[in-house]
């Protein structure tokens, strides 16, 4: 690995969607790692897969950083990777195109780092791909949801 060099395994839950959710982020840089998560009191489980990313991006103190995101989420790998955001973005999300709040959050993010995403089966043999799913639906079942604004205000 790299010296600047950081994989990231995310997720995301939700209980009903849209239902309460939560997000799981796990940052392993070296011997060093870090985890993530958070709850939403109503959300869907698209929105929880980005925030996840969105999360893991905004704890990150230097830019400049390579990055290795590991996701279980079709949404979320193929709407970078095969260029549907760009797109999305062209066309100023027409169409219907949804969480367009958190996508440019993340096209914000990602301008600070070189990032590649690879998709991962979820409920597999990934430890760390199965502990974000352990953060994230703990996450959705807490105590402590917060507000998706950006949900719950096009709602």
């Amino acid at each position: 690995m790299k010296e600047n060099q950081i994989n990231v395994y995310t997720d995301g839950s939700s209980r009903g969607n849209p239902g309460p959710g939560g997000y799981g982020a796990i940052l392993i840089w070296g011997k060093f790692k870090k985890e993530l998560s958070q709850g939403y009191r109503l959300t869907t489980n698209n929105r929880m897969e980005l925030m996840a990313v969105i999360a893991a991006l905004e704890a990150l103190k230097k830019n400049d950083l390579e990055l290795i995101i590991y996701s279980d989420s079709n949404y979320v790998v193929k709407a970078v990777m095969q260029g549907w955001l760009s797109k999305w973005i062209k066309t100023d999300f027409k169409g219907g195109i949804k969480n367009r709040d958190l996508w440019m959050k993340y096209f914000e993010l990602q301008k600070k780092h070189t990032i590649h995403f690879k998709w991962v089966k979820g409920h597999a043999d990934n430890k760390f791909n199965n502990r974000c799913d352990e953060l994230a639906t703990q996450a959705a079942d807490g105590k402590h949801l917060i507000i998706d604004e950006g949900y719950e205000s096009q709602a």
